[in-house]
Parts: C-alpha cells; sequence; structure tokens
C-alpha cells in the first residue's frame, strides 16, 4: 500500500523551491512512501516577474486543487508576504472550494514551510495565519515541534525554521537555505510522511 505525499510550494526566487526539494526528499525516505513535488499557478503577468526579476520556474509540475484529492498528506510551502503567505498560494487554496464542499481533504495531514527576508519577518506569524487554511478543510496540522533536536537550538548561526516547520531566511535574496536548514527540511519531509503513512494504514 503506497502513500502519497504531495509537497506543493510557490517560490519567486528559488529559497522555497531548494526547501521543497530536501523535503521531498526525507518523505522518500520512509518505506512505502511516494513523493511528489508540485508548484501552484503563477499569477503575475511576465513583465512584472521581469522588473521583479524574478528567475524563470523550474520544471516541478503545475498543480491543479482537484489534484490534491489524491494525495494521503501534504506539506505546503511558500514566501511570506507581510508576515502572512504569498498572494499565489492564497490564490490556490482559494480554489479548492469544491474539495471543501465535498471534505476532500478532510483528516489528511499537513505540514507547513517557509521563507522570510528576515528573522522578524514571519517565521511563526506565517505558519499561524496558514493553519486557518487547513482548519477549513478540515486537515490535521502535523508541526515538527522540537523533534529536529539540537538543531532546533543553534544559536551561532543565522537558521530559519521553527516547530511549526521547516524554513530559510533569504535576506536580500542572495543567501541560499544552508546545510542546517536543509537537514531540518529533509527532517520534516520525513516526519509528516510517516505520520501520514500511520494514518493511511490505521484507515485502512
Amino acid at each position: 500500500m503506497v502513500t502519497k505525499v504531495y509537497i506543493v510550494y510557490y517560490s519567486m526566487y528559488g529559497h522555497v523551491e531548494k526547501l521543497a526539494e530536501e523535503i521531498k526528499k526525507g518523505a522518500a525516505s520512509v518505506e512505502g512512501v511516494e513523493a511528489k513535488l508540485w508548484q501552484v499557478p503563477e499569477t503575475l503577468p511576465d513583465e512584472v516577474l521581469t522588473k521583479m526579476s524574478a528567475p524563470p520556474k523550474g520544471e516541478t509540475p503545475i498543480i491543479t486543487p482537484n489534484e490534491l484529492a489524491e494525495a494521503d498528506g501534504f506539506v505546503f510551502g511558500f514566501p511570506t508576504r507581510f508576515g502572512m503567505m504569498a498572494a499565489q498560494f492564497k490564490a490556490f487554496l482559494d480554489a479548492t472550494g469544491g474539495l471543501w464542499r465535498a471534505q476532500q481533504l478532510a483528516g489528511k495531514p499537513a505540514g507547513i514551510f517557509f521563507s522570510t527576508g528576515s528573522q522578524g519577518g514571519g517565521q511563526e506569524t506565517t505558519a499561524l495565519t496558514a493553519i486557518t487554511q487547513l482548519v477549513h478543510h478540515g486537515m490535521i496540522f502535523v508541526p515538527i515541534g522540537y523533534t529536529f533536536g539540537a538543531g532546533m537550538f543553534e544559536m551561532e548561526k543565522v537558521k530559519g525554521g521553527s516547530p511549526y516547520g521547516a524554513g530559510t531566511l533569504a535576506g536580500d535574496g542572495s543567501r541560499q537555505p544552508s546545510e542546517l536548514e536543509k537537514e531540518q527540511a529533509f527532517h520534516q519531509g520525513k516526519c509528516v510522511a510517516a505520520i501520514a503513512k500511520k494514518l493511511k494504514g490505521a484507515a485502512a
């Protein structure tokens, strides 16, 4: 019995995408789990993205709302905009009304990961405000808590992430996810996948 975990993200400059790749590796490391990367549709026109110096999107397939119903668990990732998820991801979730009416996502586990420009840029508020989306769908929020161990208490190096989920600090955009941040992302993928597998097994 295969457990499907979808890592669904929006990434403008590539920071969230790098974390997503590590989360996929972590999820796929759990026996019996099939992990797949998806990105949500872009809502900004190309000319605006060019002015914002956004690089071209990667080859990750674009997901449609109805495809969410195929998965047993999720890890959702997005950059922060003023302490909340980016509008592109919110627009995608706003299009899941059909799934909500049919309660097709109810009872499914989901984690959250994120990227902010600074340490005070929303590493926790972004997760807190995103949880409302899961609640209305009846999904089960899966935080990583402090299961990452000593990495959660790192004080000498700049590190994103929190008990809510993996994260990175982009600064002016030039800073890329550190090895520690990527390790935390791998850990999150593994944690969410393990719980998704247990829940599917219990329901079988």
